[in-house]
């Protein structure tokens, strides 16, 4: 029985520079093109940490050098180009894989606004690092002039930090519905998507911040009445005490519990805690929603539940 799923990427699916991207495209669109042949519905998010970093750092760059001649690059922008570029790799992967099987679907990549709450918390405390590290004065001048905000590196030097506020609403959702109604392969949400604020009118501002991509697909197949979220990571399964000798990986787990160890500390906060508590909050949005974790490689088996950790109300 086919289904409406929204894959979340993972960095290991993308590579780290045009390179390894370009290597690391065919071999996701492989994986993919899996769950399409099955007769499913497809909606691609992904990260873009080392693209939009890469970005950043030379935009920083060209205006350290030539400051009369560039101006500044916002966040939102240099998160706009990281979602071209990989968009671009991506389908035209996804179209070549799915010719070379005999299958004529067309692929789209959607520039991706995501809006979120301007009060949001995470404003007031900024946590994910950006861009260049730089000496303290170079730090100072750009806290006094622009508003930044830093952490500090001992070994490294000052680098600034930007909030990762929670997506409210997927600004972009009735396209991306058509595309998908269309019966077409949509890549969207990259890199969590663009965070903008409305101001006044109708006009949407793009915020200095950076959304979770497992939190933004989470929210886009929360909003398309998807029936899974699948994220796509560097294991085959979820595991308590984690490289301990109590480790012990994971086949199912409720809504509930996995609540209860993620709030126990049982997963690591910059990386397997965002997932499962995205896996739960999908599986709680609606009746018959589940969720799943594992590897790239193994997405046809996970959706076959032979492996992976599946997430269930």
């Amino acid at each position: 029985m086919s289904h409406r799923i929204v894959v979340a990427l993972g960095g290991n699916a993308l590579g780290s520079n045009l390179p390894e991207q370009m290597a690391a495209v065919k071999i996701t669109a492989r994986a993919i093109v899996d769950l399409i042949e099955e007769g499913n519905e497809v909606v691609i998010v992904h990260g873009n940490g080392p693209q939009v970093g890469m970005i950043a750092n030379a935009m920083a760059e060209l205006t350290r050098s030539d400051p009369e001649r560039y101006i500044p690059c916002p966040l939102s922008v240099c998160g706009a180009m990281s979602q071209g570029y990989i968009g671009y790799d991506l389908q035209n992967a996804l179209r070549e894989e799915m010719l070379d099987r005999g299958m004529d679907k067309g692929v789209a990549t959607v520039l991706t606004q995501i809006q979120v709450d301007p009060n949001d918390a995470a404003f007031a405390r900024p946590t994910k690092p950006i861009g260049p590290f730089m000496s303290e004065a170079e730090a100072e001048e750009l806290e006094r002039d622009r508003g930044y905000a830093f952490m500090h590196d001992a070994q490294k030097g000052y680098r600034r930090v930007v909030a990762s506020p929670k997506p409210v609403s997927i600004v972009e959702l009735d396209t991306i519905s058509s595309l998908v109604a269309a019966n077409h392969v949509v890549v969207c949400c990259g890199g969590g998507g663009i965070p903008v604020v409305p101001t006044e009118g109708h006009h949407l501002k793009g915020a200095a911040a950076v959304i979770d991509k497992d939190f933004a697909a989470e929210k886009l197949a929360e909003q398309l009445d998807a029936d899974a979220l699948i994220i796509l990571t560097a294991v085959e399964k979820v595991a308590v005490g984690f490289g301990t000798e109590r480790e012990q990986w994971l086949d199912e787990l409720s809504a509930a519990r996995a609540r209860e160890l993620a709030e126990a500390g049982e997963f690591g906060e910059g990386s397997m805690k965002p997932k499962v508590e995205a896996c739960v909050a999908f599986v709680e949005s609606g009746e018959g929603r589940t969720a799943l974790i594992t590897l790239l490689e193994r997405a046809r088996d996970g959706i076959a539940g032979k492996t992976g950790t599946h997430i269930v109300r």
